[in-house]
């Protein structure tokens, strides 16, 4: 009973003997800077992004549609290839306009390259051709057989993209409807091919693009198999990125820097208003990665998934393509917000 007791008188004591003393120290300790933790340094060390809302200035008449190609040349201007209109147009850095052109040439835009000449190439998943242009929009050379679609050594099904080689050679992501890579010289003429459709090694499903680096190695984009697949130009596998991204496209910088830009991996799932759609149509997230040749990742930056028709400036809805400059500035093109944006690099 004593012990039952001693607890309110302690407690009494101390409300009653204590009580101005406790009211010092309260005033006392708020007149001291609250306890902040640690002082870490406030220091950005990571490259960081935001967004150019002015660029490009697109004069009167002017508009981008789906923009499924984009590339930096060795000026930095920058070439946008749209469903639209103008479907080849160019951009300096700034976002002044230089030029377009295509009208009546381009059926379906995918991609654009540009080789070390400077010609512009561009894949027409709508006719079945890849084809090389001046800067000025002058046909120099097909592959593949306008209107006709076929897997043989003269004709591609669906061409998504192309990669060209320091000796001219073209190697071509014939994806949509022939699931394989396609090689010719820079004639022409058939070299070789390598894929079918499937979930193996030497399978693809949709490639979607494809890249080359300095040392003359393969990346393709196996987007329904989330990975990128690594070859020799001779057709041998070398390496598999696997369960990292879900890639759209690529762009290889001058040190041999692998960007890809596309989704993080998800599940396949129907969505009502795109039931035939592949994987990542529509996507969960947005984002580009820089990857080293050997497939480790060394840098990573998602971007906002934009919702249809209520994209806000830095928003990527379908991301489709990118490109850098020589200052490392981002450009980035995509099918349902219909527009090229620049991201424009910090630290």
């Amino acid at each position: 009973m004593k012990n039952i007791l001693r607890l309110p008188l302690c407690l009494s004591l101390l409300a009653l003997g204590l009580g101005t003393l406790s009211a010092q120290q309260a005033k006392t300790a708020s007149e001291k800077p609250a306890d902040e933790g640690p002082k870490y340094p406030r220091v950005n060390l990571a490259p960081w992004y935001e967004v150019d809302p002015t660029w490009p200035k697109r004069p009167a008449g002017v508009h981008f549609g789906h923009v499924p190609g984009i590339a930096v040349d060795k000026q930095d201007n920058v070439w946008i290839f749209t469903r639209t209109n103008n479907p080849v147009q160019v951009y300096t850095a700034d976002g002044k306009f230089i030029r377009a052109w295509g009208d009546g040439v381009i059926s379906n835009a995918h991609h654009l390259k540009i080789d070390a000449g400077g010609n512009i190439w561009l894949s027409d998943v709508g006719i079945h051709v890849v084809r090389k242009f001046t800067p000025e929009g002058k046909l120099l050379q097909t592959i593949g057989v306008p209107g006709e679609k076929g897997e043989d050594t003269r004709r591609l099904n669906m061409p998504t993209d192309m990669a060209i080689a320091p000796n001219g050679d073209i190697f071509i992501s014939d994806g949509y409807g022939n699931n394989r890579i396609v090689h010719f010289d820079k004639a022409g003429k058939f070299i070789r091919a390598w894929g079918t459709l499937g979930t193996g090694p030497q399978h693809f499903s949709i490639p979607h693009a494809i890249a080359l680096d300095s040392k003359g190695r393969l990346y393709v984009a196996d987007r329904n198999n989330v990975r990128v697949q690594v070859f020799s130009q001779a057709g041998k596998l070398l390496d598999s990125w696997a369960n990292i991204v879900v890639p759209w496209g690529f762009w290889v910088t001058a040190k041999d820097e692998i960007w890809v830009c596309g989704s993080s991996p998800m599940q396949w799932r129907v969505d009502a208003k795109y039931p035939t759609a592949p994987l990542s149509c529509p996507p969960k997230d947005q984002l580009f990665m820089k990857f080293d040749p050997s497939g480790k990742v060394t840098q990573l930056w998602t971007v906002p998934k934009g919702e249809d028709d209520k994209e806000q400036p830095g928003d990527l809805n379908w991301l489709h393509c990118l490109a850098l400059d020589s200052k490392g500035n981002i450009y980035a093109g995509d099918i349902m917000g219909k527009r090229a944006q620049k991201f424009v690099r910090k630290n």
